[in-house]
């Protein structure tokens, strides 16, 4: 048994592939599809009331956050938060990458 199997890892064209975070990455994809058929199966059996929307696109290191609806106010703020914790984790797991590489 080689030292890449003991430790659960792939190494194809020199890139290391940790099968948890492949994992991982496998279980986010499930969650985002059982989410949307929740949201959708409730649109059907509860379909009204009004509608609200917002979204977070980065382009490079800059957010655009826009929505419509009228609870726009607090989607928009969600989205931030969204948003900004996401840049904090990036960055907390880019230093530890560096950290373990170094």
């Amino acid at each position: 048994m080689s030292c890449e199997e003991e430790i659960g890892e792939t190494v194809e064209e020199g890139v290391t592939v940790s099968n948890r975070l492949f994992l991982l990455l496998i279980v986010g994809f499930v969650l985002v599809f059982v989410g949307i058929a929740v949201i959708l199966v409730a649109a059907v059996f509860y379909g009204g009331g009004s509608v609200s929307g917002g979204a977070v696109i980065f382009i490079g290191p800059f957010p655009i956050v826009i929505g419509a609806g009228p609870d726009v106010a607090l989607i928009v703020l969600f989205s931030i938060i969204l948003a900004v914790l996401s840049v904090v984790v990036f960055l907390v797991m880019n230093r530890k990458m560096r950290r373990f590489s170094d």
